[in-house]
């Protein structure tokens, strides 16, 4: 079952934009158009008498990725500094803007907002605004850069490829110093593939805000605000936190056919993956050894440099 949220976006020219945002997991729609002027009726040649901006709609899947990481995506590729201007493109027409049809949606992007905010000293230049005086972009402005692969674009569209987040804070230590700083248990559980007992998990019937990362790499994995008690004794999650903080592998042990997940940056076992979670969901339960988990409270994210996963936490 799928979960469907539409966002408009200003980010410049909308042929990049929308080229990006085809590439994003999750992302099963987009269109580009002209958003937020001053008439009912534009096109192309007329947007700088009637005030519209280029924008990308794009449609996604909530279960698969959620609007933190599409915004998140979204200031990847933009200048949130400049004003009516974005790479090479000068005008009203290139301005940002972040437009919703869905007042359900203002505190999510209110809250990613605030954390690109919080990088820079001077006020970024991106609208907040309801969606108004919407038009379809003609015809041949569509999947431009698919019919037109040499055509200009001032995204680097293969950004859409790579880790949305720095890395570079985030990786394995060696062995040594894993059997010194994990217990026993969770090197078992991480480095071997074991699993904790049900139940035993101090984290399965724990239900505080925050994210749970790595316990090997502390790179963020999962949010609480995908948590839920599936009643099987272990952690269990709708999806991870980012799309593309896990591996998948097949997993034919102990006379069974199942999905293990791994975490991505490290190669930590965290458990499996299932088709017999929340339908409304999407359906998967992500069953996890809280052994291969650490907490970091809403809270603390700050101090421990995690702000820009606080928009993941509703």
């Amino acid at each position: 079952m799928q979960n469907l949220v539409e966002i408009y976006l200003g980010g410049g020219c909308f042929w990049g934009s929308e080229g990006y945002f085809k590439r994003i997991k999750g992302v099963v729609e987009t269109e580009v158009g002209y958003a937020n002027g001053t008439t009912q009726n534009t096109s192309y040649y007329q947007i700088g008498k009637t005030d519209h901006a280029e924008v990308v709609r794009v449609k996604f899947d909530e279960n698969v990725v959620s609007l933190a990481e599409i915004l998140a995506h979204y200031f990847r590729i933009i200048d949130p500094l400049s004003i009516n201007r974005q790479g090479n493109d000068i005008g009203r027409q290139y301005r940002t803007g972040i437009y919703y049809i869905d007042e359900k949606l203002i505190a999510q992007i209110k809250a990613s907002f605030n954390a690109e905010q919080a990088k820079y000293k001077e006020k970024i230049a991106v609208e907040i605004a309801p969606l108004q005086n919407y038009v379809v972009a003609e015809e041949y402005h569509q999947d431009y850069l698919g019919k037109n692969p040499s055509g200009y674009c001032h995204v680097d569209l293969s950004l859409a490829s790579k880790p949305l987040y720095d890395e570079a804070k985030f990786s394995k230590p060696s062995d040594e110093v894993l059997r010194k700083n994990l217990s026993e248990l969770e090197y078992k559980v991480t480095q071997e593939k074991a699993t904790e007992r049900a139940y035993s998990s101090e984290y399965d019937k724990f239900n505080e805000r925050g994210i749970y990362v790595d316990i090997v790499t502390k790179k963020p994995l999962f949010s609480s605000s995908d948590k839920y008690d599936a009643g099987c004794g272990w952690p269990s999650f709708t999806k991870p936190i980012t799309t593309d903080a896990l591996n998948y592998h097949d997993d034919f042990s102990h006379a069974m056919s199942r999905i293990e997940v791994t975490s991505k940056l490290g190669g930590s076992h965290l458990g499996h993956v299932f088709s017999d979670g929340l339908r409304e969901k999407g359906g998967l339960r992500y069953c996890i050894n809280g052994a291969s988990l650490e907490f970091i409270p809403l809270e603390k994210m700050v101090k421990k440099g995690y702000s820009e996963f606080i928009p993941y936490v509703k």
